[in-house]
């Protein structure tokens, strides 16, 4: 399987406190996992010609490290997504994901209606056939996490394959002030990756340990709203 974090503190992100033990449950349950970090790597944005459709069906005209990455990707079972919320995602990121879909050398250019849908579907010789979301954001409530679930499971859909579920963990950087709280998720982290392995899907009660609150909503916010307010009136 190959994991993407899409943070660009990368090892330090939040992001990577969450992935680390994820893919540590992963490799316990048998899986193999390599690990990219997309601000390490030369990504350029798609120029959007269709040259991977209708000149050169499977072949990306664009030179860049994304040639190492497509046949890591075509050879995976598992692609976990991990990225913060940012607005919605890190630009590099983002670059990564239109790399991806609708117009990379993964997807075959054939277009199909399904659940009332335009789809098209990976190629042949692409392994894919799950899709994981793991999430870190700052904001105290799940919801903050909507549009990046959503692109995520959308691209999922669009190609055919399972949405294996999503890893959100709000205001993450808390962990890091409550030691306690912070092993409880990281272990609830590691069953989670295994139970993905093992079972094929991540059980709810595991989700929720992973996402719950460290931090009343009010407190949060009264937090983060201080230093500007004493900013603001000097």
């Amino acid at each position: 399987m190959v994991a993407v974090n899409g943070s660009v503190r990368m090892e330090k992100s939040d992001t990577a406190m969450l992935l680390g033990p994820f893919l540590e449950g992963m490799e316990k349950a048998g899986a193999s996992v390599e690990l990219f970090y997309v601000k390490r790597l030369n990504i350029r944005p798609c120029i959007g010609d269709f040259y991977c459709w209708n000149t050169k069906p499977g072949e990306c005209i664009i030179s860049d490290d994304m040639q190492i990455l497509y046949p890591k990707l075509r050879g995976a079972d598992i692609l976990v997504l991990a990225t913060p919320v940012y607005i919605p995602l890190p630009g590099e990121m983002q670059n990564f994901i239109n790399r991806l879909c609708p117009l990379s050398p993964l997807i075959e250019p054939i277009l199909e209606k399904h659940e009332g849908s335009t789809r098209a579907r990976f190629h042949e010789n692409v392994r894919i056939r799950k899709i994981v979301l793991v999430s870190a954001s700052g904001w105290w409530e799940l919801g903050n996490f909507g549009i990046v679930l959503h692109i995520a499971e959308e691209i999922a859909k669009k190609v055919g394959v399972e949405f294996a579920g999503a890893v959100l963990r709000p205001h993450a950087f808390l962990m890091r002030e409550n030691k306690e709280k912070a092993e409880i998720i990281k272990d609830a982290l590691k069953h989670a990756g295994f139970q993905l392995i093992k079972d094929g899907k991540m059980s709810e009660d595991i989700l929720d340990k992973i996402s719950q609150p460290l931090i009343s909503e009010e407190d949060l916010r009264q937090r983060y709203n201080e230093p500007y307010m004493k900013i603001k009136h000097g």
